[in-house]
C-alpha cells in the first residue's frame, strides 16, 4: 500500500529548458540590492530634512524659501521610501525562494516606481525654486523610468528562465 501511495503522488519534473537565477537575472538582483540602498537613504535624507535647520527653511510659512508643497514632498517621498524598501525585502525573499509570484511582484515594484516617479516630478516642478536648484533633466529620468518598464515588464512575462525558475 505504501508503494501504492508513493506511485500516486505528484512528482513535479524539472524544468526544461534554462532556469535559475542566473543570466539576466543576475542584473535583477543587483538592481533590488542597489534599490535596498537607495531608498534607504531617500527615507533618512527625506525624514531628516523635516527636522533639519534647511528643511525649516523650506516648510516655515515665515521664512522666504517657504512653498506649500516642500513638506509634502518630504513627508510621501519619505514614506513611499519606507513602503517601497518593505515591499523589496518583500520581493527579494520571494526571488530567493523562487517564489511564483515573483514574476507579478516584478511588474508591480516596476509599475509602483515608475508611477512614483512620475508623482515626484510633478510636485518639484511645481516649486519653482526646486527647479532651479535641482539641476536635475526630468526628462531624461522620466525617459529611463519609460526604458526600465519597457525592458524588465515584458521580461518577466516572456522570459523561459523566468518561468522555469519562479515555480513554488
Amino acid at each position: 500500500m505504501l508503494e501504492t501511495n508513493e506511485l500516486n503522488r505528484k512528482v513535479e519534473e524539472p524544468p526544461l529548458g534554462v532556469s535559475g537565477l542566473g543570466g539576466w537575472l543576475v542584473l535583477v538582483q543587483i538592481g533590488l540590492y542597489t534599490s535596498i540602498i537607495g531608498r534607504f537613504v531617500t527615507m533618512i535624507q527625506s525624514f531628516s530634512m523635516l527636522g533639519s535647520e534647511t528643511g525649516s527653511l523650506l516648510t516655515s510659512p515665515n521664512s522666504p524659501y517657504y512653498h506649500p508643497i516642500w513638506k509634502p514632498a518630504f513627508i510621501f517621498e519619505g514614506i513611499s521610501s519606507v513602503i517601497m524598501l518593505l515591499f523589496i525585502i518583500i520581493i527579494l525573499t520571494s526571488f530567493y525562494q523562487k517564489k511564483r509570484a515573483l514574476p507579478r511582484l516584478m511588474i508591480i515594484l516596476y509599475s509602483v516606481n515608475f508611477l512614483l516617479l512620475l508623482i515626484t516630478v510633478l510636485l518639484v516642478n511645481e516649486i519653482p525654486m526646486a527647479k532651479e536648484v535641482q539641476g536635475v533633466n526630468y526628462t531624461s529620468t522620466l525617459i529611463g523610468g519609460v526604458l526600465g518598464c519597457a525592458i524588465w515588464i515584458p521580461y518577466f512575462i516572456r522570459s523561459e528562465r523566468v518561468k522555469n525558475t519562479f515555480r513554488n
